[in-house]
């Protein structure tokens, strides 16, 4: 076992930069000159404008009973700062909404556009005395939540980039390029197929090729997810972008930049980002539709009272009609529910990344686990102990932790562990020396101890008792790793070493069956070590010897038939997958780019927390359809009454009204959202205590167009807003 030296490694420099983000740009054009900081400084802005404006609103004060100071000028601060709200804050908006026009495509930016221009031409009237209502409050605190929700979006797709920024970092700044009997460092852009390439211990591989001289042990746990380093010699091919330890490789190169594994892992989750454009594209034809009604019913209302030869009427009933049916009540109300959650997120919990992850998730038919990491902890265990006759367990424990003491390789650190545990007394060692491909040696107590694998006993030709080998046997069956330990020729026992099965993973599994829900596992690893993972933990279906490249494919199979299906993993290989899922879920502890490029991040790592998102999913999606409801509801009885169909009946309804009725929506479908609280309660009851800090927390994919159906997840247990899409 070989002594493994690790060294830190800061950001690399990107070879891929130029070509790693082309396929993510077609997406977001509406955003073209608009950044992050862009839509927060207007944001706080508008937002420290809209607090005088609705203090020394009329209205307001009416309705809550006080008095702003009054001083020379007060009376015209609403229409003063609501211009500069509507001008600084609303212009990039208008100008959205010029474009959609312009494309023949009008949507939720048209929608916003005809919300603030009615609001901002009443006032602007009210303020000249030709009508007896300002709503400059209204005006400027529209636009400020759609600053909001617009800078939300916007963090989101930064967010989105980082998924492919975490790969690139992987790979190196420079290489060292073996000519003739020296080494040259260069820049990765320089190397080139066939190019011998010196990469020494702790240091990265640069790019794809085959090991042409040296032995060593290679972690690939960041590019294939899988914890067990893998012995390098002469022949083997390695990635770029793994890690070498214990001894140095000199590496034939056999495919440089785009070609290689973690460019392809790159194309891959870029691809699989991408394809969720289509929902957007519904999301704006919605959109066009709610934008036609309010047009349409404002047109039929103006040229109906018109004719009728009550002018007055005709101009304020249109803007009443216009204010009801602008959608202020979904434009207020989904960044606010994002913002109240966001500002809740700092617990523990579930991190929800897509807009559409957490929905999907009450439709479920099969969550499939990657095993390394997810159903396991993603390091190595003792699982099993030998002794052979004439040895303790202790004694053999105690021996072999003494040569382990000083490595750092995860085996190494496994028999460590379990030493520690029990509690023996550490043994002194001298003498270390690795064995390339076989282990490691030492002296303890001055006797000479060697640990190491099958192959250390068959080179030493040392005979196996049959209670070692019986057990040793089981332990090869099962797909574990079994090290044996000698002193001086004679064997001192064996260790069964596995990726060790998390505890909650059988009733994270059982719980999913409850729920009606297969599970399926895939995994790298062989058959025979996926079959005992399975069996233990009762998964439904498996999918072994997955290479990295593969398992997006594979998702694709178990979503076959129509099946929506949740991948949940924390490699960066996992990361295509993740992405290709109806329902891509991170393990917490897992690499940056898994977690980028998940819908959910499990930050507690319990694969049980699986189940609670499920579970709100589906409670939270009864209660967006009460929302729903009641907006559709809205609409119906508001807009006839607006337009003055049942004034001959003594009912009609005053500008001044209908800016209420606008705000009352949003505050319905707020409160009822709320309600969610008493469901987490009775949840929290049933629960076991694991789930008792489970919160969800809504950090990106809101924009103008997807906030035209709220799908308000509002409680202790889950909170968001998204739109509702029938796509993936």
């Amino acid at each position: 076992m070989d002594k493994i030296g690790h060294h830190d490694h800061g950001p690399a420099s990107d070879p891929h930069a130029g070509h790693k983000m082309a396929d993510m740009q077609g997406d977001h054009d509406r955003h073209a000159g608009h950044s992050v900081a862009m839509f927060r400084d207007k944001f706080w802005l508008s937002f420290a404008l809209t607090i005088p404006v609705v203090f020394w609103s009329t209205d307001v004060q009416h309705w809550l009973g006080y008095t702003a100071p009054s001083f020379p000028g007060s009376k015209f601060i609403p229409a003063i700062l609501g211009t500069v709200v509507f001008v600084y804050g609303g212009l990039v908006f208008i100008r959205g909404a010029s474009r959609e026009l312009a494309d023949r495509k009008p949507g939720m930016m048209t929608l916003i556009s005809l919300a603030i221009i009615v609001a901002f031409g009443t006032s602007l009237a009210a303020t000249f005395g030709l009508f007896e209502i300002d709503v400059w409050w209204e005006l400027a605190s529209l636009i400020t939540i759609m600053v909001l929700g617009h800078w939300l979006e916007m963090r989101a797709i930064s967010q989105a980039r980082g998924a492919l920024n975490a790969l690139a970092a992987l790979l190196p700044d420079t290489a060292e390029r073996v000519t003739g009997a020296e080494t040259q460092s260069v820049a990765l852009s320089e190397l080139r197929i066939g190019d011998i390439v010196l990469v020494r211990p702790g240091a990265r591989v640069p790019a794809d090729g085959t090991v042409v001289e040296g032995a060593a042990d290679v972690d690939e746990s960041m590019i294939t997810g899988e914890s067990k380093p893998l012995p390098k010699v002469a022949g083997a091919k390695v990635i770029a972008g793994t890690v070498v330890s214990g001894g140095s490789l000199r590496v034939s190169i056999a495919a440089i930049g785009d070609q290689t594994a973690l460019s392809g892992i790159m194309r891959l989750v870029a691809a699989a980002q991408a394809s969720g454009s289509r929902t957007q594209a519904l999301a704006d034809r919605a959109a066009a539709i709610l934008f036609y009604v309010a047009v349409s019913s404002g047109a039929i209302t103006f040229a109906y009272w018109w004719i009728s030869g009550d002018k007055e009427h005709a101009l304020i009933r249109t803007a009443t009609v216009l204010v009801i049916a602008c959608p202020h009540a979904l434009g207020l109300a989904i960044p606010l529910v994002i913002a109240i959650s966001t500002s809740l997120g700092a617990q523990n919990g579930l991190l929800v990344k897509d807009r559409l992850a957490l929905e999907r998730a009450r439709n479920l038919d099969m969550v499939i686990f990657d095993k390394t990491g997810t159903l396991t902890r993603g390091s190595p265990a003792v699982s099993g102990v030998a002794a052979a006759p004439g040895t303790t367990e202790d004694d053999l424990i105690a021996r072999a932790a003494a040569v382990e003491s000083t490595s750092e390789h995860p085996l190494a650190k496994a028999i460590v562990a379990t030493a520690r545990r029990r509690g023996l007394t550490r043994l002194a060692a001298t003498n270390f020396e690795a064995l390339p491909g076989r282990g490691a040696k030492a002296l303890v107590e001055g006797t000479s101890i060697e640990i190491g694998g099958p192959r250390l006993v068959t080179e030493a030709r040392v005979t196996v008792p049959p209670e070692v080998e019986k057990l040793t046997a089981a332990w090869t069956s099962d797909g574990k790793t079994v090290l044996y330990v000698l002193a001086q020729g004679r064997l001192l026992g064996a260790f069964a070493v596995e990726d060790e099965i998390r505890p909650e993973s059988s009733e994270a599994v059982a719980e999913l069956h409850r729920l009606g829900v297969r599970v399926a596992m895939i995994t790298g690893d062989s058959k025979a070590v996926a079959d005992s993972v399975a069996r233990r933990i009762g998964i439904d279906e498996v999918a072994a010897e997955i290479l990295p490249a593969d398992k997006a494919a594979a998702v694709t199979k178990f979503q076959a038939g129509g099946k929506r299906v949740a991948m949940v993993g924390d490699g960066v290989n996992d990361a295509p997958a993740l992405a290709t899922a109806d329902v891509g879920i991170t393990i917490g502890a897992g690499t940056d780019v898994a977690i980028e490029s998940a819908g959910i991040v499990l930050v507690r790592s319990d694969p049980r927390d699986v189940v609670g998102a499920i579970e709100r999913s589906r409670a939270a999606y009864r209660k967006m359809i009460q929302n729903l409801v009641w907006a559709t509801a809205y609409n119906l009885v508001a807009i006839p009454v607006a337009a003055g169909l049942f004034v001959h009946w003594g009912l009609d309804l005053p500008m001044s009204v209908g800016a209420v009725a606008m705000s009352l929506s949003t505050i319905i479908v707020a409160a009822n959202a709320q309600l969610l609280r008493v469901l987490s309660v009775r949840v929290r009851r049933r629960s076991s205590a694991r789930w008792s800090g489970l919160r969800l927390i809504v950090v990106s994919r809101l924009n103008s167009d997807e906030q035209l159906v709220p799908f308000v997840m509002f409680a202790g247990f889950c909170r968001t807003a998204t739109r509702k899409s029938p796509v993936q």
